[in-house]
């Protein structure tokens, strides 16, 4: 254990450790990667009074451009290496883990582009009565210190996600990733540091929820909060906070409509990635997918061929498309799931078996209404086909969730494809494309229980800073 690597908390520039190990897991193999350290809450508070300090100097425009550029190089510079770091502390296999390291390059460096784009508006104040002789515009200013807490399923693109944003805007940011997945995050840290951010502008605090997240939430000196999660960690997030504002990213139980003039072939081959990739541990994944009765057979065959040819295993393997889910745990309650919806009288199409932490691509049919698996989030590699024949109804099904984040749906006819996109009631709607399409510098964000705020680079530095209303008035008054 001790000639283990270690993953320790940043605080000022220094890497601090504590007490409480924590041993950071191959996803595949369960061997020891690395040993983490977890903060204390009087980590968390230094972390905070360090990020507080240094955000009353904010860096220049030019300088947070240099410094974000830099490290967009640094990922580019570094890409294999980091695609294999996350693919053995994730699971996802290293195909994925490589793009999603060119996102991050693109990430970081969209903010980086962020930084000197930063303005105000002119307000027209002279059309008001008795203000003729005034001038009115307004700045936006940082908020001050950012609180981002992320999840193990982009360990290194979400991070990058949360505090390229948050230092372009000109905040301080204090990070706390999941438990899971330290090492790319601290990996990111350091490169910042490389490039010369100093050092109180970046902190990192490792360790679960409960303490170390809420702790971080709960100090009030952290004047927003960047998270992506769970809808119930969103919540009990959101409720702590009071008038403190956030970017909450949450769950969801996504859909994609497939129409009788889809093209059959490319919407299942897309719809089986959508659904299968990282294991199905994505909050856009393919959950429910409502296809053209008149088309079903057709689309279903097509869906089974794609889903099949997928080779699961080691995610270091260049071959491997689907790796392990995060825990053999979360791979068992899976697993439960599709018993549970079988037991109900759904069909198993393909999948519903399990090796240790590998869950085989599931389609089901005949999946009861009530079920999970059409209710609930299941973050598995796991997706429901469900018939339909009237396009109004089955918008209202889409939409009869508590969430509402991303949907898709796959049609040739333009006024198919604008009524989706009127009525369904989603922060992302994708058309002939799945529910998992996304592009970095995009808005994306949710409604309903799926939170609340953008990300996407300019929208998230517009959420980290305050808008100021800035009344001039001529000395001496009106001439």
């Amino acid at each position: 254990m001790t000639d283990l690597p270690t993953v320790a908390n940043l605080i000022n520039g220094e890497w601090l450790r504590s007490d409480h190990e924590r041993t950071v897991h191959h996803k595949f193999t369960g061997e020891p990667l690395a040993v983490a350290y977890d903060a204390t809450p009087a980590m968390v508070a230094d972390a905070v009074t360090v990020a507080r300090e240094a955000s009353r100097t904010p860096l220049s425009p030019p300088k947070r451009y240099e410094v974000l550029r830099a490290v967009s190089d640094a990922i580019a510079k570094n890409r294999e290496q980091l695609a294999l770091d996350v693919a053995r502390e994730s699971g996802f296999s290293v195909k994925d883990c490589l793009g999603d390291t060119d996102r991050a390059v693109q990430t970081m460096l969209l903010s980086a582009e962020e930084a000197k784009r930063i303005d105000g508006a002119v307000v027209p104040i002279q059309a008001a009565p008795g203000f003729e002789h005034r001038l009115a515009f307004t700045i936006r200013q940082p908020v001050g210190v950012v609180g981002a807490i992320t999840p193990f399923n982009s360990p290194l693109n979400t991070v990058a996600h949360k505090i390229g944003p948050a230092l372009a805007a000109g905040n301080a940011a204090v990070v706390k990733p999941s438990p899971f997945t330290p090492i790319a995050a601290a990996a990111l840290c350091r490169m910042l540091l490389d490039a010369g951010l100093p050092p109180g502008l970046i902190g990192l605090v490792l360790g679960p929820g409960d303490p170390v997240g809420r702790a971080l939430v709960d100090d009030e000196r952290v004047d927003f909060v960047t998270f992506t999660g769970s809808t119930a960690a969103g919540k009990a997030i959101s409720a702590r906070l009071g008038l403190r504002r956030a970017t909450l990213e949450c769950g969801n139980v996504s859909a994609t409509i497939v129409c009788r003039d889809a093209d059959i072939a490319s919407a299942a081959k897309q719809c089986a990635r959508g659904s299968f990739r990282k294991s199905g541990q994505v909050c856009t994944s393919v959950q429910r997918l409502y296809v053209h009765a008149d088309v079903l057979d057709e689309f279903l065959a097509e869906l089974t061929a794609a889903a099949e040819k997928f080779v699961l295993g080691d995610p270091e393997d260049p071959a491997t498309d689907i790796g392990p889910m995060i825990s053999e745990d979360a791979a068992k309650r899976a697993e439960d799931w599709v018993h549970a919806a079988a037991d109900q009288g759904a069909r198993i199409v393909t999948g519903g078996t399990r090796s240790g932490p590998v869950m085989s691509p599931t389609i089901l049919v005949d999946v009861p209404g009530e079920s999970r698996l059409l209710c609930e989030e299941a973050f598995a590699p796991i997706v429901s086909v469900v018939p339909f024949d009237d396009f109004d109804a089955v918008v209202d099904v889409v939409n009869g969730t508590p969430f509402g984040l991303a949907a898709g749906i796959f049609t040739r006819d333009i006024d198919t494809a604008l009524a989706a996109t009127r009525e369904l009631r989603m922060g992302v709607v994708v058309v002939n494309s799945t529910s998992s399409t996304r592009a970095d510098l995009m808005p994306y964000g949710g409604v309903k229980d799926s939170g609340q705020g953008k990300e996407g680079p300019h929208y998230a530095v517009r959420d980290m800073t305050e808008e100021r209303l800035v009344l001039m008035e001529p000395m001496g008054g009106a001439k």
